[in-house]
Parts: C-alpha cells; sequence; structure tokens
C-alpha cells in the first residue's frame, strides 16, 4: 500500500488520517450531491471564515496538516488552530464529522 509510510508517521504524530478513497465513499453513502438540508444549515450558522473554509476543503481532500501546512504556506500550528476553530463552530467531535458534514451540506463534492 503506497500510503503505509505515510499513514505511520502521521499516526504516531497524533495525527488523524483521512484517505481521499474512504471520504469519497462516506460521501457517496451519506450525502448527496445536493447537499443536506440539515447540514448546510450547520456550515451557514457556523460562519468559517475564508481560511477555515479553505481548511476545511483541504481536509476534505484527506490532507494532514502538515500537507495544508505546506499548501497554504504557514505553520502546523496555525493550521491546527484553524482546525480547532472549524470543528467548534461545526460542533464536530472530530475531523471525520467535519469532513462527513461538509460533504453532506454540498461545501465539497466528491471526486
Amino acid at each position: 500500500m503506497r500510503y503505509t509510510p505515510h499513514a505511520v508517521r502521521l499516526i504516531a504524530e497524533g495525527e488523524s488520517l483521512l484517505f481521499p478513497a474512504w471520504v469519497r465513499q462516506l460521501a457517496a453513502e451519506y450525502g448527496d450531491t445536493g447537499g443536506n438540508r440539515a447540514a448546510r444549515a450547520v456550515l451557514e450558522r457556523a460562519q468559517l471564515t475564508e481560511r477555515e473554509a479553505e481548511v476545511l476543503r483541504l481536509m476534505a481532500r484527506g490532507l494532514s496538516n502538515a500537507e495544508i501546512a505546506a499548501r497554504l504556506v504557514v505553520g502546523t500550528e496555525t493550521v491546527k488552530s484553524h482546525v480547532s476553530a472549524v470543528l467548534s463552530k461545526l460542533g464536530a467531535r472530530d475531523r471525520t464529522q467535519a469532513v462527513i458534514a461538509a460533504y453532506e451540506s454540498g461545501f465539497v463534492a466528491p471526486g
């Protein structure tokens, strides 16, 4: 499996791991392309900043905090702060719940 060394390193660093294929499967099983009204309402009420929304989109693509930091040219601590804000605003207990809400609401689309 090509993700194995990367997965082991992330988990050892205390990160969460979401493989893009898993995210697409979750979205296909639990979301619809038009978006779930309740999930849309949660996302609208969350009032994410532009940066938080960008971080959520990258989380939904399966990127780790380190990968998001590299993509946005910021430190991992900054990304962790944004992730924490996203989770708090969405009322999500973890990244997986936040990503599912993003797909269910239509905020991001599979693929």
